[in-house]
């Protein structure tokens, strides 16, 4: 089900899709026109949540520009437009899928369902400096990892390692707002505004290069 379409302030345009369907009503949902080719594609998928991704996928990007798409995917798994019409991110989290689409910038999106497994790995991604919020400490690492995230699927560079070569400025999660970061893996040391927000079910963020 298609829970948002919104076109945000620095050009984007954003879709957040509920994956609550089964596979027929997905199928069907699809316009006649791309079902038949959907459904030999999804004989090649094994696994019925990975199933559920791509055809939510592909009906949220339909629904976000009105017209068939196809995704291609770069040797390190990024994806792509075949028309090259718009830059593309995507996402994929436990009941939802994430989309963000951008005609001439580069991007990155992400959406993680909140969950207390965070706390088992923080270490792994948050550097020592970091400031994590102990009054909220489960929703402020996930924002550190989602926000790091739409970063790596910003940046075309390889072997990026969250906690060596991202790092986050001190911030203390709201609803809502703009997280400040900085990447070390390249010469340019960029500046990145990520845009975040905190839901009952997920976190998401995105970011504009």
């Amino acid at each position: 089900m298609l829970i948002r379409r919104e076109h945000t302030d620095n050009g984007g345009l954003l879709g957040i899709w509920k994956m609550d369907e089964s596979r027929a009503e997905l199928l069907q949902l699809l316009p006649e026109h791309m079902r038949s080719d959907a459904v030999e594609h999804i004989k090649t998928i094994r696994s019925e949540r990975r199933t559920t991704e791509w055809l939510s996928t592909r009906i949220l990007l339909f629904m976000l520009l009105n017209e068939e798409k196809t995704i291609l995917n770069h040797p390190d798994g990024k994806p792509y437009l075949e028309d090259g019409t718009h830059h593309i991110s995507i996402s994929h989290t436990k009941d939802y899928a994430a989309i963000y689409l951008h005609k001439t910038h580069l991007i990155g999106i992400d959406i993680e369902i909140r969950s207390e497994r965070v706390r088992k790995v923080a270490d792994k991604f948050i550097g020592d400096t970091e400031y994590i919020d102990p009054s909220q400490k489960t929703v402020h690492q996930l924002l550190h990892w989602s926000a790091k995230e739409s970063m790596f699927k910003l940046m075309e560079e390889n072997e990026i390692h969250f906690k060596h070569h991202l790092h986050i400025q001190p911030f203390t999660p709201a609803s809502k707002g703009i997280i400040t970061a900085t990447e070390t893996k390249t010469d340019h040391n960029r500046t990145f505004n990520i845009h975040y927000e905190v839901h009952p079910d997920y976190v998401l963020t995105w970011v504009v290069g």
